[in-house]
């Protein structure tokens, strides 16, 4: 981490082009914005740059157009909302990144921002497009990443633009969720225990299998945990499954024994006959063809909590249920309120990640507290995993 260059806030920046690369990936529906939290935790980096009369340069993606103008994953609503927080002027750029773009770009004044549309709406940037990234990096004096949950993927605006650009930074958000996922895996208090949830266990395996060697306690919900069910030979009716992850489960067990980490799945859960209909409690040994397993019973939420209770730091990936109906949100609610109620109250260090457990968290309406909630998805995963993501090798 410390190899990493990121903004120092000393830096003179008055009438410097910046661009800056965000995440502003929110939900809409019918183009309204349903949940602002990505872009409010940008706002307050974007406004100080305002305040030192930086020229800045926006760009950011949302959706997967596939290089389509697809009018529906347009920014207009997000241009929108910003426009409307900040006290200077906001433009948008929907043009194209031909050879005269820098013109299109010289008459940002000082203090003034300019958003440019979906930067996938254009194919260059997911093929990481090098003739694309300079004519991007030609817009500014200064690139700062601060999309941490993109930086595992070799796009334009992420990898390559840094070749064409003098100066290129991480921003802070990116350097706080480093700081973060570090407190779990570099300079961690144990005990040490890890939830898992979500539905895929083929698409985790590798995260599974190397947080094993570094946490003390691994908790599988969701419909992950349909997987080892079967392994045990219980009957889950309809859930979900994968099929062939019997291997996949003996090595998470055998890598769990020899690494001393203890791995909890749920002995009891929450079933309806439907995703839409109501639920009812269940034990695991009298699950019937017609139902499905869509959240945690009480006894588990109860052994969870014991472990929590007994940990000094928490990593929570993916929801414990069907979250989505209220019938079945009670195990992701209760899991919530037991790390919050933890954190304030003895100081847990409490790391939330990934896209489904922030929507989830969103959803309750008791307010909570955690020492980190990140807002990326892939690029948590793969950190914590100890990859090398592209976006932050080329800020080194």
């Amino acid at each position: 981490m410390d190899k990493i260059n990121f903004f120092p806030d000393g830096l003179e920046v008055q009438n410097k082009k910046i661009i800056l690369r965000l995440d502003l990936n929110v939900p809409l529906k019918d183009r309204v914005i349903e949940d602002f939290t990505r872009i409010d935790l940008c706002l307050p980096f974007v406004k100080k740059l305002v305040k030192k009369k930086a020229k800045i340069i926006i760009v950011t993606h949302l959706g997967r157009p596939k290089g389509n103008r697809d009018p529906a994953l347009s920014l207009m609503p997000i241009y929108k909302y910003i426009k409307s927080s900040l006290k200077t002027n906001v433009y948008f750029f929907m043009g194209n990144f031909d050879n005269e773009v820098k013109d299109k770009f010289s008459h940002l004044k000082e203090g003034e921002i300019i958003l440019v549309e979906n930067i996938r709406y254009f194919r260059e940037e997911i093929e990481d497009d090098d003739s694309f990234a300079k004519k991007l990096g030609s817009l500014g004096d200064i690139f700062i990443n601060d999309a941490f949950s993109c930086s595992h993927r070799k796009q334009a605006s992420i990898h390559k633009i840094t070749k064409y650009v003098d100066k290129s930074y991480a921003g802070p958000l990116l350097k706080k969720e480093i700081e973060a996922i570090n407190l779990v895996i570099q300079n961690k208090k144990e005990p040490v225990t890890c939830i898992i949830g979500g539905s895929k266990i083929s698409t985790k395996i590798n995260i599974i299998t190397s947080l094993l060697e570094k946490v003390n306690n691994l908790i599988i919900v969701g419909a992950m945990a349909n997987n080892f069910f079967v392994h045990k030979k219980l009957k889950i009716g309809k859930s979900l499954v994968e099929s062939d992850t019997g291997e996949i489960i003996k090595k998470i067990y055998k890598i769990a024994k020899e690494n001393s980490c203890e791995i909890m799945i749920p002995e009891d859960c929450m079933v309806g006959t439907s995703f839409d209909g109501e639920g009812k409690k269940q034990n695991l040994d009298k699950i019937k063809d017609s139902e499905i397993i869509l959240d945690i019973g009480p006894n588990t939420i109860s052994k969870i909590k014991k472990k929590i209770d007994l940990s000094n730091t928490v990593l929570w990936n993916g929801p414990a249920g069907y979250f989505e109906n209220e019938y079945f949100s009670n195990g992701t609610r209760s899991i919530a309120e037991i790390i919050s109620k933890n954190t304030l109250e003895r100081s847990l260090i409490s790391v939330l990640g990934g896209g489904d457990t922030l929507s989830a968290i969103n959803k309750i309406k008791n307010k909570l507290s955690f020492s980190h909630l990140s807002t990326a998805g892939g690029a948590f995963l793969e950190y914590l995993e100890g990859k090398d993501l592209p976006g932050l090798r080329v800020l080194k």
